[in-house]
């Protein structure tokens, strides 16, 4: 694999950082995840977008343009000879003395690290995943606003401890006052009642490029959407529930704490718009 690192494009094993980064010393970076289909990188603009969205609630002057940003992908992904891959930019805040001050770091650090990707099993899409509802709590979004794609990334890697001890394909978190908030690195959607509902933003979760299309998508087809908060219960009781984030596309759930979704197996409108979003959103690369 081959590493783009501060305009350079090097093998990873050369692609060597300080131990005073403050990326390293204090999780201070923001990044972002996208999807390769056939060469092309899915919904690049979008993604751009809240890349500079979460630098502009960290206080990071960019050190590029989006024009630059994607050439540097599309650099990174000739150098891999990759056509189907997910790819991650990360910006740190650089190289400085031991503190918190942003200033003594005087230049950003720069990293996309690209990696070939086929797409998650498809049994997971046939038989549907297990998730946990865990007892780590979403970020406050006065604390840490989970709108901003921060490196810092210790919430959610204990909610993944919790789930991964319990057997689960991820972790649901809840907000600080018990509402579903959403999952480690993905959103969260239930069906009830054929009615489509997941959380508003302003409760504190990701601005998750794929939930906004998948909103998008679903009152196209004539379905009732809702953004609106609800706790545990509602989701025991849920008709359907299904993930979704770059990757995932559109997860099916059929297990949550060992409680079957539904008849326990991925619904019918999970199903459908799994095939509608493939069909306008992924299809057109392969044409």
């Amino acid at each position: 694999m081959k590493v783009y690192l501060n305009g350079k494009i090097v093998p990873k094993e050369k692609a060597l950082v300080s131990v005073l980064d403050h990326g390293f010393l204090y999780g201070d970076g923001i990044y972002e995840t996208l999807i390769v289909y056939n060469g092309k990188i899915f919904k690049i603009d979008e993604h751009i977008k809240r890349f500079f969205q979460s630098a502009r609630m960290t206080g990071f002057k960019m050190p590029m343009t989006k024009s630059q940003i994607e050439a540097a992908f599309y650099k990174t992904l000739k150098a891999n000879n990759l056509k189907e891959a997910y790819i991650r930019i990360q910006i740190t805040r650089g190289y400085g003395d031991i503190g918190l001050d942003p200033a003594l770091c005087p230049k950003s650090t720069v990293v996309i690290i690209p990696k070939e990707f086929h797409g998650h099993p498809e049994e997971y899409y046939q038989r549907g995943v297990h998730v946990a509802i865990v007892n780590v709590r979403r970020n406050h979004p006065m604390a840490l606003n989970p709108k901003i794609k921060a490196t810092n990334f210790l919430n959610n890697i204990l909610a993944k401890i919790e789930s991964l001890k319990k057997k689960a394909y991820e972790a649901i978190m809840l907000t600080i006052d018990g509402y579903v908030a959403e999952g480690t690195i993905c959103n969260i959607f239930i069906v009830k009642n054929r009615t489509l509902i997941t959380p508003p933003t302003n409760i504190g979760i990701l601005e998750g490029v794929t939930r906004g299309l998948i909103i998008r998508l679903a009152k196209e087809k004539g379905i009732k959407v809702l953004e609106k908060a609800f706790k545990k219960d509602t989701l025991y009781k849920a008709d359907e529930c299904f993930l979704s984030s770059t990757t995932m596309e559109i997860m099916p759930v059929t297990r949550v704490d060992n409680k079957k979704v539904g008849k326990g197996l991925p619904g019918e409108m999970t199903k459908k718009l799994l095939s509608d979003f493939r069909g306008k959103y992924v299809n057109q690369f392969y044409k």
